[in-house]
């Protein structure tokens, strides 16, 4: 595969270290945002470039709700900062209560966090403490997906699935598995045969944030009846999947029985807020509360009054706009553009469901495309005028709710573009 030839040069040295590249020959021009409204993002370069990430699949509601920002500059004017650690804040306490109305299932107790890693390693930290109070201080595996996103805190980069430099960061996974979930339980039901009685948790994400596969619901309902049988936790990640983004506001409202933890983030505040949360199922809560034990996790920044100020605005702007119906719109309109993508060389299957979607890219072999591939295909959309997500083999596309016909035709326009002018760079082979 011939290399992709640097796009633009860089007009300065930052002293900003940008994570996921290179820093000496970052262009900075083109990549280097200003300012942000509605579905678009304004560049150093002049240039004004669709979004079809949505930020980093949070801004739901669009860049700029006026709304969201009013309730946050409000809060921060009446307390500009309030701690959780030994206390509350009334606005963490709506919060709470909001967060809890919304599942399809029933949920007690909300912890507050500061992103969707963090909140992972609280929900692999309590898995484990909740059996050492249960007298089985054995239970210490955590299982993942194989392929999944966690994060990149050191308790969710162990637990991510992906191939993330685990082993150069001396990541501790001995106590992490990691399972398919396409194989029709197979990899699942051969764990518990094996460690069942030593897995704490199995957290799963029902639509992988890196690739946008979908879990299928048959794998779903196995996962819940080995919880019936061996008795470890149930968790669903659903920071990518939750506020609006796959369909509800979450997708394990779908399933037959509730997860004991959900953990969320990024949309809960239309992405204007370090936060994530977890909402704890009784069976947790009451253990704890039972043997009078302390879970022992905080973080400074975790559900001050402006964050929660955020999330409560934010539940009622969803509500407001029918988010549901828009994301319907939105899916559809999805649909649409990957029909007319179709016949382009080079574009493959899809992934994803609702507005969560994933573009599988090939080469003119027939072989997935390489992450470098990827990477350069995303570099000439994004030249040609849109942001779109790279994903393994892939390119992924994570609109907002807001988004318009308009938005779609020019989303065509910048992909087509983008991959016509990777096929002239001999990206594709």
């Amino acid at each position: 595969m011939t290399a992709a030839p640097a796009l633009d040069t860089p007009s300065t040295r930052l002293p900003l270290w940008v994570p996921f590249v290179t820093q000496h020959n970052f262009p900075v021009d083109s990549y280097t945002a200003v300012r942000a409204h509605g579905v678009h993002v304004d560049f150093e370069d002049g240039q004004r470039r669709l979004c079809a990430k949505s930020g980093l699949w949070n801004t739901n509601l669009g860049y700029g709700n006026a709304r969201i920002a009013g309730a946050i500059a409000r809060e921060l004017e009446a307390a500009s900062y309030l701690p959780l650690f030994r206390t509350a804040n009334r606005k963490a306490i709506e919060a709470a209560n909001a967060l809890l109305s919304l599942p399809a299932h029933s949920f007690e107790r909300v912890v507050f966090s500061t992103s969707g890693g963090a909140a992972n390693d609280a929900g692999m930290k309590l898995a484990r403490q909740y059996f050492l109070l249960d007298a089985q201080p054995e239970r210490k595996i955590i299982v993942g997906l194989a392929g999944s996103y966690h994060g990149l805190t050191y308790g969710s980069q162990a637990l991510s699935g992906d191939h993330l430099a685990q082993t150069i960061y001396g990541v501790d996974r001995r106590n992490i598995r990691h399972i398919r979930f396409d194989d029709g339980g197979a990899e699942l039901a051969l764990l518990m045969r094996r460690e069942g009685h030593r897995v704490a948790a199995v957290i799963v994400e029902p639509v992988l944030g890196s690739g946008a596969d979908v879990v299928p619901a048959s794998f779903v309902r196995s996962l819940l009846t080995f919880r019936e049988e061996h008795g470890f936790l149930a968790i669903a990640d659903e920071v990518a999947t939750g506020f609006g983004r796959v369909n509800s506001w979450f997708v394990s409202d779908e399933w037959p029985t509730a997860p004991d933890i959900i953990v969320t983030s990024k949309a809960m505040t239309n992405g204007t807020s370090a936060c994530a949360a977890l909402l704890i199922g009784q069976r947790v809560t009451r253990k704890f509360d039972s043997t009078e034990s302390v879970f022992v996790h905080g973080e400074t920044q975790a559900g001050t009054p402006a964050t929660c100020a955020a999330i409560l605005s934010t539940i009622d702007e969803l509500k407001s706009v029918d988010f549901q119906g828009l994301g319907a719109v939105v899916s559809a309109g999805l649909d649409r553009l990957i029909v007319r993508l179709m016949g382009i060389p080079g574009v493959s299957t899809i992934t994803g469901r609702g507005c969560m979607r994933g573009i599988k890219l090939e080469t003119a072999q027939g072989e997935p495309l390489s992450a470098d591939g990827v990477l350069a295909v995303v570099r000439h959309i994004h030249q040609a005028g849109a942001i779109v997500q790279p994903g393994p083999g892939r390119i992924q596309l994570l609109p907002a709710l807001v988004f318009t016909e308009e938005n779609f035709e020019e989303l065509h326009a910048a992909i087509a573009g983008g991959l016509s002018a990777a096929h002239r760079d001999g990206i594709f082979g």
